[in-house]
């Protein structure tokens, strides 16, 4: 046999095959053929993992909206992806905005009070495009890989183990209605055979023909129930092979879907992953901006002489803004932050204490006493004094100062 007429063979049956599942198929949805149904527990993880996919798909078309909602650049960095190449490096927003902060900044002059700010400011955004930067690597990494991984690697083996079981069971129930047409077939071909000798008595028993005997003789053939018994047994061997590899495949296919709690629990760690490195980018956001809000509570004071100084340009008129209106939407009013024990016992008392200054604090007027956050002061009571302040010493510079921006030290 050559290899030509093996292949044709092989294609003859494949499209024998086919045509076979596809007829199957059809008379299914039609409602003219039985289908056989898979158990209540295979059901249930065919379900589950369907519903996986479909939820994981979700999540992790959205997380990548999420750390890079520009779909130009999403779609660059999938094609580099699919090239197996490493896309470009690109400046993020928050780098960008940074950069013209500090341009501007410099082009005003660093020796103005905006221009010292937008300074300042850019370079907070660039950190926080660098942090942002990090986010996204580490949740690539550690959160979209291996759901990407799931997608294109567990589940198609899933989808792919599943057509088969679907094609398995085509021929499984293809071959019971072949089986049961052959029965059926060969009790009609039984049926006839017996009509057929019941004539041939009759013949034999007769020596004058009738005009029924024709329609007697052609009732069937003697040999047509052999051949029906022969197309029953050949149809019951089909189906013997046909359901042992339904089974099998059957099996196949419920350890495979079986590892979807596997899959679960891995996702659980990434999700872990994915909300400890938002914690880190936001937390780092929070201190980057907390250092600036404090560096720009401090441009007022350190800025008005200077201004002052530049007598001969028209920018010397213009009043900086005090540092309490920068941070007064950060820090607590003084009505509704309760004074601690310690402050009672000091205000009561006569002696005197260290305190950290908690916040920047710029002096209204000549009585209070201007304060930069984390530096230490001496602080202590007057009689008389309203009960919300106290008087600072910092050197020989002495002032009232508010009780909600100190903490006492022991």
């Amino acid at each position: 046999m050559s290899i030509m007429d093996f292949n044709v063979k092989k294609l003859a049956a494949d499209a024998g095959t086919f045509l076979s599942r596809a007829v199957q198929f059809t008379e299914e949805k039609l409602g003219q053929a039985e289908k056989t149904e898979l158990d209540a527990h295979l059901e249930n993880l065919l379900s589950k993992a369907e519903c996986t996919k479909q939820w994981t798909e979700k999540i992790m078309k959205q997380t990548e909206v999420l750390l890079q909602p520009n779909p130009n650049a999403r779609i660059e960095e999938f094609v580099y992806e699919k090239l197996d190449r490493k896309a470009p490096s690109r400046t993020n927003n928050q780098e960008l905005l940074g950069q013209f902060m500090i341009d501007a900044g410099n082009d005003f002059g660093p020796g103005t009070a905006y221009g010292n700010a937008l300074i300042k400011c850019g370079e907070t955004q660039k950190r926080i495009g660098t942090a942002d930067r990090e986010l996204i690597q580490t949740s690539a990494i550690n959160f979209l890989t291996p759901l990407r991984n799931f997608i294109e690697g567990d589940y198609k083996t899933i989808a792919k183990e599943k057509k088969l079981l679907q094609n398995k069971r085509l021929d499984l129930d293809a071959a019971k209605t072949r089986l049961k047409k052959a029965k059926v077939a060969e009790t009609r071909a039984t049926y006839l055979g017996y009509c057929h000798c019941l004539s041939t008595r009759r013949l034999s028993a007769s020596s004058c023909p009738s005009p029924s005997q024709p329609q007697l003789l052609s009732c069937g053939s003697p040999k047509e129930p052999e051949i029906w018994a022969e197309e029953v047994t050949k149809a019951e061997q089909e189906l013997r092979i046909t359901q042992s590899e339904f089974d099998r495949q059957a099996e196949i296919t419920r350890l495979l879907l079986e590892g979807i709690s596997s899959t679960h629990a891995h996702h659980l760690r990434c999700l872990n992953d994915f909300v400890e490195a938002q914690m880190t980018y936001y937390a780092q956001c929070y201190q980057y901006m907390l250092d600036l809000q404090k560096q720009l509570g401090s441009f007022p004071s350190t800025f008005v002489s200077n201004n002052n100084q530049s007598s001969t340009t028209s920018m010397s008129n213009i009043s900086t803004p005090s540092s309490s209106a920068v941070t007064t939407s950060l820090l607590p009013s003084t009505s509704s932050t309760v004074v601690t024990p310690a402050l009672t016992d000091l205000k009561e008392s006569s002696g005197s204490r260290k305190a950290r200054v908690l916040y920047d604090y710029d002096a209204a007027n000549s009585s209070e006493l201007s304060l930069l956050a984390d530096e230490v002061i001496t602080v202590y009571s007057i009689v008389g004094m309203d009960s919300d302040w106290l008087m600072g010493e910092r050197g020989n510079q002495k002032g009232k100062v508010p009780i909600t921006y100190l903490e006492l030290l022991n």
